[in-house]
């Protein structure tokens, strides 16, 4: 896939956060020192770090509906209060976690946005460490 863009769409390198600079993950499979520094970015796969994240910010685990593929979920999603999660579908944590877990994903987010607030920022990538 080449990096031209259609006018209008969304550039998935541009964000709080993201760089195409940014050179590799950063790691973190706990609490590290510095991880609250605004607008750090941070990589995990480490499944208590992804659910303390997700409930300090009170959002829960779903998929999109119709996603499902073979009797497996689809789509990994995080449902956040207030932001239109009437389309996403709710799973457990052991489901979300064991497709996350297959499909080999990590997870990108921040702590804190660049001003300094709390930050809702998160992606599921593909892992690009094969030791994980």
């Amino acid at each position: 896939m080449n990096d031209q863009r259609r006018p209008g769409t969304r550039d998935p390198y541009i964000g709080p956060g993201a760089s195409r600079s940014l050179k590799g993950p950063l790691e973190s499979t706990s609490r590290v020192e510095g991880a609250q520094q605004a607008g750090r970015i941070l990589v995990t796969r480490n499944h208590d770090v992804i659910r303390r994240w997700a409930e300090q910010r009170g959002a829960r685990p779903a998929t999109m509906p119709g996603s499902e593929y073979n009797g497996r979920l689809g789509v990994l999603r995080f449902d956040f209060p207030g932001y239109g999660g009437a389309v996403l579908r709710a799973v457990g944590w052991d489901e979300w976690f064991a497709t996350f877990d297959a499909r080999r994903l990590s997870f990108r987010y921040q702590e804190r946005s660049a001003n300094g607030g709390p930050s809702n920022f998160n992606r599921l990538e593909q892992s690009q460490r094969d030791d994980w």
